[in-house]
């Protein structure tokens, strides 16, 4: 339900203490404009179903009490099984706290609910996933229960009454858990496992956030709207570099410090005002870190020389103080900024009442902002596969959009967070395939004809560590796979959904409203909530065949190239220089079957960067083995002739040449140089790898 603005005046002349580790800029008070504007940003944000209805909210109360009456017969039962004394059994407690959206109490409709249980210090990690887990299996209300023990931050996941709730595990030091404790305390975390500190650190942050933030109502309400507009807007993912959850939390709690009078409508405006002039990468902290002594680690670019590398960070306010967007690029921050300066403009105009909020609102056309993109492709023969596989692949799309950067030809790398149903590809096996796009800049060479640009290394050392984790994990299975293609603008119609495409062609605030509950999924609010589409089998639809015709904002400005550790050096960027005209072409990596009637496919290959143009590199080229790869090639260099001749007319062109290598399971690809902080925990390949098929996209783009 939205929140009443009615007696914010009297609660904002109430607000006397200083919040921050700066005085605020403004301590004006709002004007009867400011209410109204704050009224209508309400009546704006009802429509994208970020306000939960009442029924719905006393059900999750109703679900989080009887999950938390589990959890004190659990740890009861566990009591009584380890000989504790009567007299503690009766006190033992145990607890069911929340943190994220839910805590904050920003959720959406139909959001899942991010939770922690509290055990004394006499119940093991072992007994929650193996004792309380079978408690929650012999519920009548519990459904898809899985366990996730190995994570970093081991988890049960669960449907709960049709409530998705993830449930994290923190054993605490004390023999009883008391109804009123405070996790926010520090000395709690004396003498605890880290996967414990880890599983407490949602909650402790949440808490603090809520304690350091001058009015809970207006902060709730501009989070409401800054999270729809990311969303909106495609920044919102903490897994792929943008910022998740927490982090808009902390950006939207240091405005309300800094304003801490003004209501929502004012709040929104001055968030954008603030965060499009900051001087990144200086930090945004909520509060002056502490040192509790006890030896965690803790961002401090004085003390760990790889913290002077993030671009972007936001400190959590908990002890230990951690930058929560490490993942953060220079391409999606830079994003991230132009996006900033957008809002304020058109913030700017809602404020004259030359525009209404809805226009804040509208989702711009991601499919229509650059010439070329990046298609990746997962997929797997079952459900369950797949769903792991899509799990692993975009956990680490972020290190693909840091090789692209690096790619001197490339400006920019935006990926969308949105992932999409994978094309059918019409063989009788049934497969489940998960799309991500990925929108790439070129730069313009002064002095070329020609741009050649080698998109091989960047995608293979991708895909090699992408499979590398697989295997190491021991997750891998023969017919999980990852593809890339190069495609251009005109030929996104092929690939995306009829319904993605029909929509993205509505300009109107009717058409942007009605396409919220397919191209936005406001349920995604913890930072570690993917964007899963349901897999595509034999049910799935087929590629889009309509097209899109609209004019492309291309973005431009000086860019920083950072290497994988963070390392930054600038150089002057310019406009994006590409090709119009050619067709690229699909060919499926196999030995049995060539498909040319799409984008060319990168398989998990394994390669070389070079460093020299098409010709130099023809040079290099590993000799292919087997009659079928030499057909595939000998198929790829004719039809990428007749395509090259047939678009000549075009205002430019893009070659491609594809180099097949089958490698027997017998030869080991060379490794990839990659980050050690990628890298640390995933051993080198078996002896005998699965066999791989190398493919090579090269482009050459005309001006």
């Amino acid at each position: 339900m939205p929140f009443p603005i009615t007696n914010q005046v009297q609660t904002a002349q109430q607000t006397t203490k200083h919040y921050g580790i700066t005085s605020p800029i403004s301590l004006a008070l709002p004007k009867e404009s400011d209410l109204a504007l704050t009224q209508k940003l309400t009546e704006a944000l009802k429509p994208f179903g970020v306000f939960e209805e009442e029924l719905e909210l006393q059900r999750r109360i109703l679900v989080l009490g009887k999950l938390n009456t589990l959890v004190k017969e659990w740890i009861r039962e566990i009591s009584e099984s380890k000989n504790i004394p009567a007299s503690l059994i009766d006190n033992v407690g145990g607890k069911i706290f929340t943190f994220g959206s839910y805590r904050l109490g920003v959720h959406t409709k139909g959001a899942d609910i991010d939770a922690l249980c509290v055990a004394p210090r006499h119940v093991e990690r072992t007994d929650f996933f193996s004792s309380f887990y079978e408690k929650l299996k012999e519920q009548e209300e519990v459904k898809d229960l899985r366990a996730v023990e190995e994570a970093f931050v081991p988890v049960i996941k669960l449907s709960f009454d049709g409530i998705e709730i993830d449930i994290l595990f923190a054993r605490l030091a004390l023999q009883t858990i008391p109804e009123n404790l405070d996790l926010r305390d520090d000395g709690l975390l004396k003498n605890l496992d880290i996967r414990c500190i880890r599983s407490l650190n949602g909650c402790r942050v949440t808490d603090e956030i809520l304690h350091l933030v001058p009015n809970i109502e207006n902060f709730r309400l501009t989070l409401r709207a800054i999270k729809l507009w990311a969303k909106r807007h495609n920044i919102y993912s903490n897994i792929l570099g943008f910022l998740g959850g927490v982090s808009w939390a902390m950006l939207v709690a240091r405005t309300c410090q800094l304003y801490p009078n003004a209501v929502a409508s004012t709040l929104v405006h001055k968030f954008f005002l603030v965060f499009s002039k900051w001087e990144w990468p200086n930090p945004v902290l909520l509060k002056q870190p502490e040192d509790c002594n006890l030896n965690l680690p803790v961002w401090d670019p004085r003390v760990t020389p790889s913290d002077r590398y993030h671009l972007m960070p936001i400190i959590t306010p908990a002890y230990p103080q951690q930058n929560s967007t490490y993942n953060v690029s220079v391409s999606t921050r830079n994003i991230m900024v132009e996006e900033f300066k957008q809002g304020l403009a058109i913030t700017d105009e809602i404020l004259q009442n030359k525009a209404d909020w809805s226009k804040l609102f509208e989702a711009p056309n991601f499919f229509q902002k650059y010439k070329h993109y990046i298609v990746l492709l997962a997929s797997a023969s079952t459900e369950k596969q797949h769903l792991e596989w899509v799990g692993l692949v975009e956990s680490k799309i972020r290190i693909l959009v840091g090789n692209l950067e690096k790619n001197e030809f490339i400006t920019l790398a935006h990926v969308n967070p949105q992932s999409f149903p994978g094309p059918k590809e019409g063989s009788e096996k049934e497969e489940f395939s998960t799309m991500w796009v990925i929108g790439i800049d070129f730069k313009k060479m002064e002095g070329s004809e020609h741009l050649n640009v080698d998109l091989t290394f960047d995608i293979q050392s991708f895909t090699d560590t992408v499979y590398r984790q697989a295997i190491s994990s021991k997750m891998f299975e023969p017919d999980m796979k990852i593809t890339a293609m190069h495609v251009k603008r005109k030929q996104l119609h092929q690939l995306l959904p009829d319904l993605v495409i029909l929509k993205r062609r509505k300009h109107s605030t009717e058409g942007l409203r009605a396409m919220n509950e397919s191209s936005v999924d406001l349920s995604l609010d913890s930072d570690n909530s993917m964007s899963m589409p349901s897999p595509t089998g034999a049910s799935s639809s087929a590629a889009a065949k309509s097209g899109v015709s609209a004019s492309p904002h291309s973005s431009t400005g000086t860019t920083t190239n950072s290497d994988s550790q963070g390392k930054a050096d600038t150089s002057g960027g310019t406009a994006p220089v590409g090709a119009e005209g050619s067709t690229a072409h699909l060919v499926e990596s196999s030995s049995s079957r060539n498909t040319t009637n799409s984008p060319p496919l990168m398989g998990p290959p394994v390669g070389k960067r070079p460093g020299s143009p098409l010709q130099a590199d023809k040079d290099k080229k590993i000799k292919l083995e087997g009659e079928s790869t030499s057909e595939v090639k000998a198929t790829v260099q004719r039809e990428g002739q007749t395509s090259a001749e047939s678009e000549a007319s075009v205002e430019g062109e893009v070659k491609i040449e594809t180099e097949m290598t089958e490698l027997g399971t017998d030869e080991k690809p060379p490794a990839q140089k990659m980050s050690s902080a990628e890298l640390s925990d995933i051993p080198l390949l078996p002896a005998n790898p699965i066999p791989v098929v190398k493919n090579s996209i090269k482009l050459r783009l005309s001006r």
